[in-house]
């Protein structure tokens, strides 16, 4: 049934990659030359209104018209980019090692380019002037920075030849490249349940997500391609239950805290953003608190560490939210409201990549303790067969 449903979650993330990638490179034709036609507008303009589409443009011109160059790099590659990913995937499953590294090589440096088009825009751009406010210009870098790191990691785990590693790595990286598709989605679809918003409204609720689903996403395909109940060298566990247990609390305050000062906020914004948040946030801690507790019951050691450990990432992620909110109000000089919403927006996110990276440690640290063992046990056989000889 697990199997079934991995392939049916594949097919339609690569259908849904190929349709995007039309999309991705022509969505910058309006503002190059007024009135140009764009897939995107085309289809948004249908789904919600053309006026909807319009506000959009208009206000836009400005802002992107100074960084209009990179940001077409930007968006031709990241169109490139929705491609190149289907490729990566199919050659990896059917053990394609040749088209698969050659692939994964442009793949990098496809993701290296669209990210400096992106770098140049946001250097470019006041965070104020982003689109829907300085929230948004702070996601917008988060995903970057996430993006570029993720994909530097998967390298590095294929050169140290770590394929789970790596595979874990390319799969983050992915989805924070899919957070652009994700988010034209959520533009279409939330106007539906939130009917006469603008398209900036439409946008501040989908950030309060966007970074926590494409990485729960990224966490679900991983587990499902990994297999294993057991990783050489790996033992117990790094996340014991009292440091577990402390991360519900710790996890608890902080979200009442956050939900307290999201219903604070101006007028209905507030309750919208805080469902925004909540309801996504609820769906991931309860598949992976199953995961966690299925793995457990089946004896599948490794499956439930990495469950454990992410578990852990995301209960601490509204502990991290709460701080950043503090540090981009006192040290970035955003107001309240702007640095709360912000703060929000990128915690699940940077959480699940730092859980990443904590789940590579533990690979890596195995394979270390796997190596002393075996060196341990070679020496002492040695040792064994030179004293038989001796006494021979």
């Amino acid at each position: 049934m697990e199997l079934r449903w991995g392939r049916v979650a594949a097919v339609a993330v690569t259908v849904s990659c190929v349709a995007y990638a039309p999309v991705a490179m022509t969505q910058l034709w309006p503002y190059a030359s007024p009135g140009a036609p764009a897939f995107g507008e085309w289809i948004m303009g249908r789904m919600v209104s053309p006026e909807y589409v319009a506000e959009v443009v208009r206000d836009r011109i400005g802002p992107y018209g100074r960084s209009l160059v990179p940001l077409i790099v930007h968006s031709v590659l990241g169109g490139l980019l929705m491609l190149l990913g289907p490729v990566q995937y199919l050659s990896a499953v059917r053990r394609r090692r040749r088209l698969h590294r050659v692939a994964g090589i442009v793949f990098a440096v496809t993701v290296y380019a669209s990210m400096a088009g992106a770098a140049l825009y946001l250097a470019r751009t006041a965070p104020e002037d982003a689109f829907s406010g300085a929230a948004f210009w702070v996601v917008l870098a988060t995903i970057l920075v996430g993006t570029v790191g993720s994909v530097t990691f998967g390298v590095l785990a294929a050169l140290a030849r770590f394929p789970d590693l790596h595979q874990r790595w390319m799969l983050l990286c992915y989805g924070y490249l899919m957070t652009a598709p994700l988010l034209r989605l959520e533009w279409g679809g939330l106007p539906w349940l939130f009917p006469g918003l603008s398209m900036a409204e439409i946008n501040r609720i989908a950030i309060m997500h966007l970074g926590s689903v494409v990485v729960f996403g990224a966490l679900l395909a991983s587990r499902a391609l990994d297999r294993r109940t057991s990783v050489l060298g790996v033992q117990g566990t790094w996340c014991p239950t009292p440091v577990l247990v402390a991360a519900h609390v710790a996890g608890a305050a902080a979200l009442a805290w956050i939900t307290v000062a999201l219903l604070g906020g101006p007028g209905a914004e507030g309750p919208r953003l805080l469902v925004g948040y909540l309801v996504p946030y609820a769906v991931t801690y309860a598949v992976m608190a199953a995961g966690h507790v299925r793995a457990g019951r089946r004896g599948a050691g490794w499956a439930r560490e990495e469950w454990r450990l992410h578990l852990a990432a995301l209960c601490l992620a509204p502990v991290f939210s709460a701080g950043a909110a503090l540090v981009l109000e006192r040290l970035v000089r955003l107001d309240a409201w702007t640095s709360l919403v912000a703060g929000v927006a990128i915690g699940c996110g940077f959480l699940a990549f730092a859980a990443t990276g904590v789940v590579s440690l533990r690979v890596m640290h195995g394979r270390e303790v796997r190596g002393r063992t075996t060196e341990t046990e070679t020496e002492t056989a040695r040792t064994t067969a030179t004293d038989e000889v001796a006494r021979a």
